[in-house]
């Protein structure tokens, strides 16, 4: 049985993404087979130090082989370098761009292959 796919991002503005059969929320956590909104306040993730390993965790868990993550559209999210540190362990290729080019990067590679990406809508 193949994997599953992971969801099309549809939409994205300033504070606000559509998912194919997820709906709207400000941020997205999205993996193989699904997705959620991200609520930061379950690892206590903040724009610094940023992402954290526990945020990526859920996308490995879902059998993501890649992950995107989003620094907000100003780049303000930072990526905290545990979390690289973390995937890099785990020989999971690992993308950091602003929101704008990780939703394109991330609808690339979702066409083909089980992607997990984080992604912030605002700053």
């Amino acid at each position: 049985m193949p994997p599953a796919r992971s969801p099309r991002i549809l939409e994205v503005a300033w504070g606000r993404m559509v998912v194919d059969g997820l709906g709207e929320a400000k941020d997205f956590k999205l993996y193989p087979g699904g997705g959620r909104p991200w609520d930061w306040s379950e690892t206590g993730t903040r724009h610094e130090p940023g992402i954290q390993p526990a945020d990526v965790e859920e996308l490995l868990a879902n059998g993501a082989t890649r992950v995107v993550l989003s620094e907000g559209f100003d780049g303000v999210l930072r990526v905290d370098p545990a979390t690289l540190r973390f995937l890099a362990e785990r020989e999971i290729e690992a993308y950091v761009a602003p929101t704008g080019e990780a939703v394109e990067l991330y609808n690339t590679l979702a066409a083909r292959e089980p992607v997990g990406g984080l992604f912030h809508s605002t700053c």
